[in-house]
């Protein structure tokens, strides 16, 4: 059987605009207008802490599969930057996967979501060794024939760079997709501070200063910024925040650091899809047509679809549903 493509995916107008779509994707619109089964893996989700070592916990909702038949295997769902376990596309694909047989493992990134207060020390985009560890101690809960792992935006590239590193650390996962992940953090910045509309660096700084804000409210004795940091700009801030509680030395050497761009992604040797748009605002497509990849990594640039939008119909719902669940099926055959 063959397997959907992003060629696939033609939206009807106006959602052929990549703006419209990324801008829907995280809406409250959608969020409304979405069908009650898109939220079913809420339902009786199991609240999971997760030891990551050194005293720090990560935080997770499992939900096990209730179709009757043997699960599938496990998904582990990563969120994108200001995401959470309970953003709209990780519910909607958990739900998908959810009916088609498979246990998930909603997992929240330090900082995201409701865990401020679970550990000290300040989220970066390089702490994937903690990630990995996470991973290994989920596929010790909940044992599974197979595991999964899918990712959208920084949350695809944390499962591209865990993909590369679980093997090694003896951590069982079996394949990897990432949907509009990060590919070169330096350029993606650069991109949503001079080429990407105004409104979406102002999103997205929204968010991240009401999260650090929660950060220094759980942990008041720290100090995590100063008041005139906190309203410098993307570039800038992230600057204050890496020289403050990073060892990396500078805002380039952090950048770089969490890159999967070039040929670094020749060492995934997991089988793994990148799933990205021609018209996505914020991650520019030019970092993906130069990437280097080995013949086990499958590389699909859909003409549309925006930023981890790839929203079929006025319905709200997602073409990536069908998608990743058709891959995710696939390896279990």
């Amino acid at each position: 059987m063959s397997l959907p493509t992003g060629s696939d995916f033609r939206p009807p107008w106006p959602l052929r605009s990549g703006h419209i779509q990324t801008m829907l994707s995280s809406s409250g619109i959608r969020r409304r207008l979405l069908p009650k089964e898109a939220r079913r893996v809420q339902e009786n989700a199991q609240e999971v802490l997760v030891d990551v070592g050194h005293g720090d916990r990560l935080s997770g909702r499992y939900t096990a599969q209730r179709t009757g038949r043997e699960s599938r295997g496990l998904a582990i769902l990563f969120h994108g930057w200001e995401g959470s376990v309970d953003s709209t596309y990780v519910l909607q694909t958990g739900s998908r996967l959810l009916d088609d047989g498979w246990d998930i493992f909603r997992l929240n990134f330090r900082d995201h979501g409701d865990s401020h207060g679970l550990n000290e020390a300040l989220f970066h985009s390089c702490r994937i060794d903690e990630v990995v560890t996470a991973m290994g101690e989920i596929a010790r809960m909940f044992p599974a024939k197979v595991i999964g792992v899918a990712g959208f935006s920084l949350g695809g590239n944390f499962a591209l760079r865990a993909g590369m590193l679980a093997p090694s650390q003896g951590v069982p996962v079996d394949y990897v997709l990432a949907v509009c992940p990060i590919i070169d953090p330096s350029e993606g910045l650069f991109s949503l501070e001079s080429e990407a509309p105004w409104f979406y660096q102002a999103y997205f700084m929204q968010k991240w200063r009401r999260s650090l804000r929660l950060k220094q409210q759980a942990f008041p004795q720290q100090t995590y910024f100063e008041l005139e940091e906190l309203r410098q700009n993307m570039r800038d801030l992230t600057r204050s925040l890496v020289l403050r509680h990073t060892d990396f030395g500078s805002l380039e050497a952090y950048l770089d650091g969490y890159s999967v761009a070039g040929d670094r992604l020749m060492d995934l040797h997991l089988p793994a899809t990148i799933l990205t748009s021609r018209d996505d605002p914020v991650i520019p497509v030019a970092a993906f047509d130069q990437l280097r990849l080995p013949p086990n990594v499958e590389l699909d640039i859909a003409a549309y679809g925006g930023h981890c939008g790839f929203i079929r119909d006025y319905g709200m719902t997602s073409f990536t549903d069908d998608y990743i669940a058709a891959r995710f099926d696939a390896i279990t055959r």
